[in-house]
């Protein structure tokens, strides 16, 4: 079987994709290169590994079972990178990380600072929501994941490293900005902006209001927390929304943050990656960077609400 790693490595991004297209943008490839590729690989192979019914691409039972070891080759070349990373020591690497979206308002400050420690390290980091986090955590493609909950459902490990309060927000003419201690039930009437089903922050917002039995009003759902905080500027509702999130409308006054009884909730940002992983020298010290300095270097904004 005469096969090459790039085959494998097309082939792979096809087979994850089921999309010649997808497979050819996360390469940097055209699509006619992607199939040429595919094409030479099934000729080695003498059979198909995908078929297309109308526009969609299906992956046959040979493309499977190639998939499964393409897979393991992958697996074991970035062993071999990481072994060979650690020989290097923490002169030069690369650091693949993957972040929920609210983290990404603190990360970037935490790596500068890491940076300045170790100048040749690279960064390459995947800003996503938790559905997109658990996808890399079950292809286990990254070094590690800066997350709210971890999932139960996978073998991992996971250590919290910072606080992340969710508060209730407010335009700053909202009616009960100068109210205190509000009793959630206050809130039932009130529209909220939300983030979209399966957000680690939705799933805590919804336990704690559900736990006091009270059913929220649901007025929009949005992807991004930028675009909450715009329609809650807007008057268009109330939102909850990490701490991490508000720093500079807090400042501005654009956004109140309102006293309601039994909050902020209080969740934690954790590093979490696949029980057993093999950290590359300069994973390995980065994770010891964020567990030991993260709470010294970045200040929890206030959750005072006072208008």
């Amino acid at each position: 079987m005469n096969v090459t790693l790039r085959q494998l490595r097309v082939f792979e991004s096809v087979a994850r994709h089921l999309s010649y297209t997808r497979a050819a943008e996360e390469l940097h490839l055209s699509q006619p290169a992607v199939s040429m590729q595919i094409r030479q690989l099934e000729d080695n192979l003498g059979l198909p590994l995908f078929e297309r019914v109308g526009k969609k691409v299906y992956i046959t039972e040979a493309g499977q079972e190639m998939y499964h070891y393409s897979r393991g080759v992958e697996q074991q070349l970035s062993e071999a990178e990481t072994v060979l990373e650690n020989l290097k020591g923490l002169r030069q690497g690369r650091l693949v990380l993957a972040v929920a979206s609210t983290a990404n308002y603190f990360v970037p400050r935490l790596f500068a600072e890491f940076n300045k420690k170790y100048e040749a390290v690279s960064l390459s980091l995947d800003v996503t929501n938790r559905e997109g986090l658990l996808a890399h955590l079950e292809a286990n493609d990254t070094d590690m994941i800066i997350m709210g909950l971890p999932p139960g459902e996978m073998v991992l490990e996971s250590e919290a490293f910072l606080d992340n309060p969710l508060v209730v927000i407010a335009p700053p003419h909202h009616p009960l900005v100068k109210k205190r201690h509000i009793p959630m039930e206050s809130l039932q009437q009130e529209p909220f902006i939300m983030r979209e089903q399966g957000s680690g922050t939705r799933i805590s917002m919804e336990r704690v209001f559900e736990d006091e039995g009270i059913q929220l009003k649901t007025g929009m759902e949005m992807s991004s927390n930028e675009a909450i905080k715009q329609a809650v500027q807007a008057g268009l509702g109330l939102g909850v929304l990490s701490i991490h999130t508000l720093e500079v409308e807090l400042m501005l006054k654009r956004l109140v943050v309102l006293d309601v009884v039994d909050f902020p909730i209080m969740r934690h940002w954790y590093i979490v990656h696949r029980h057993g992983k093999r950290f590359s020298a300069i994973a390995q010290a980065f994770k010891e960077f964020v567990l030991t300095e993260s709470k010294t270097l970045l200040k929890v904004p206030s959750t005072s609400h006072a208008a």
